[in-house]
């Protein structure tokens, strides 16, 4: 039914037809030209208010720089703000792992030039003397209109970095840390008063202020309308309900939901959706859990794992509890793909999305199947074999080494001559990876030293 570890994964006929790579290719083309021509735009109205004349003297120059980290600073925000709206179309093209890279890096990097902002304008209002600058900042505090508001949205910005950063992950439970990052959308709407009010650009330039006003509409009503009221249409729209919950393994079940019209729901093999059931622990923050069949427009099904608190709680959901969700969310999925053939490579629970796609693939897809002791879906993957000429190899044992992500069971040799070995058209292939972050970080590094494509190469981590 399924091949061994020590079989190699050959070809098969069959050509599928694809789809939305390109689409997605050029709206990740336009999404960072947009932004790099936003900064610009900034810059440009900077320099055309005498943002480099103000330059020649000390006192001015603070004022000038400390005007422009922050016009470049609530830019940065704003476009972060988008970049979390769940816009489909972004969804799509970037996926959620990428999307969440980009906002990352935006928000720190938007965060250190408010904070840029704040220090050296705050210095310039003190003519330059750093004795004086106690003295300005309480000026500017209590004097300027808007100024008090900033101040404590920018507090917030600061929590929500704080516990952004990895070290504070690791100590914070998921919940706990989806709770204080909503203060992220408190502090950018707190920003607002002060650009209005005392913003030097955003109020002379009958441009700019249409820039700023857009941009601001585009921040707020993208917010309103995927990720709030989308969700609310979708979930009245289906009435998500469970109707069982069945053990897969040792500490992991598949919970199966019906409702209405699924067919209408744009949700794809490989996606996840934000998840919430009144009544359990922490129900109030969404729990992401990917569909582990693929959707047939009558029933979803979702496998988790018992990691924390709110996902052991889902064992004992009772049939006919309501299902709250977000979603359908992901890029891992078969739009993603531009080869005939596909390499599917998961560990642990990581398998469950691999397994959803698995049954909607056509063409020549293959498993690369990594577990310690017992395999999920062991029948389900069998009849797949038998149904759809899928292969799968079964990569089973402890890991063999820190710095290597296959098994005890794979000939003593380097992991990128066992892939080779496992698959010898990998170069060839579409590779699909999903399992822990540290794991995935390493098949990555081998797919790519095998000779795969950076943009063959897609990947979901169970990160956050």
């Amino acid at each position: 039914m399924t091949t061994t570890a020590g079989r190699t994964i050959g070809s098969a006929t069959g050509t599928p037809s694809f789809t939305g790579a390109r689409v997605d290719r050029a709206v990740r083309l336009a999404t960072g030209s947009a932004l790099w021509l936003g900064l610009l735009l900034v810059t440009y109205w900077w320099v055309a208010g005498g943002g480099i004349t103000g330059l020649t003297s000390w006192t001015a120059g603070l004022l000038s720089v400390g005007r422009l980290a922050g016009l470049l600073g609530s830019a940065l925000l704003l476009a972060q703000v988008l970049a979390m709206a769940r816009i489909p179309v972004v969804e799509r093209a970037f996926g959620q792992d990428a999307v969440i890279r980009h906002h990352r890096i935006l928000g720190f990097t938007s965060l250190n030039l408010v904070l840029a902002h704040i220090v050296v304008i705050t210095w310039g209002y003190a003519a330059g003397e750093l004795t004086a600058v106690p003295t300005a900042f309480w000026d500017l505090v209590t004097d300027y209109p808007g100024v008090l508001l900033a101040l404590a949205g920018t507090v917030c910005l600061v929590l929500t970095a704080v516990s952004s950063v990895r070290a504070a992950r690791r100590r914070l439970r998921y919940e706990s840390w989806h709770l204080l990052h909503l203060y992220a959308y408190l502090g950018v709407g707190l920003a607002l008063p002060h650009q209005l009010w005392t913003g030097q650009e955003f109020l002379t330039s009958t441009a700019a202020t249409v820039f700023w006003w857009a941009l601001w509409i585009a921040a707020v009503g993208a917010v309103l309308i995927w990720r709030v009221g989308l969700p609310v249409v979708r979930n009245l729209r289906h009435d998500l309900r469970v109707t069982t919950v069945v053990p897969e393994s040792d500490g992991v079940f598949s919970v199966y939901l019906t409702g209405r019209d699924l067919h209408r729901l744009p949700a794809r093999a490989g996606q996840f959706l934000g998840w919430r059931f009144p009544g359990r622990p922490g129900w109030t923050r969404a729990n992401p859990y990917s569909l582990s069949a693929a959707p047939d427009g009558r029933s979803l099904r979702i496998t988790v794992k018992a990691l924390g608190d709110g996902s052991a709680a889902l064992a004992g959901l009772a049939p006919g509890t309501r299902a709250l969700f977000e979603g359908p969310y992901g890029r891992l999925t078969q739009r993603a793909r531009t080869s005939d053939r596909v390499l599917l490579v998961g560990a642990g629970v990581g398998i469950t999305p691999l397994r959803a796609l698995a049954e909607e693939m056509t063409g020549d897809v293959a498993v690369l199947h990594r577990f310690t002791s017992q395999p999920l879906f062991a029948r389900e993957f069998a009849v797949l074999v038998a149904e759809r000429r899928l292969r799968v190899v079964d990569l089973p044992g402890h890991r063999r080494g820190g710095d290597s992500w296959l098994g005890d069971g794979i000939a003593p040799v380097d992991d990128v001559s066992a892939l080779r070995a496992l698959v010898p058209d990998i170069a060839a292939r579409e590779v699909y990876v999903c399992g822990p972050e540290q794991w995935t970080a390493l098949v990555r590094a081998t797919a790519l030293a095998a000779g795969v494509p950076a943009e063959r190469l897609h990947i979901e981590n169970f990160a956050w």
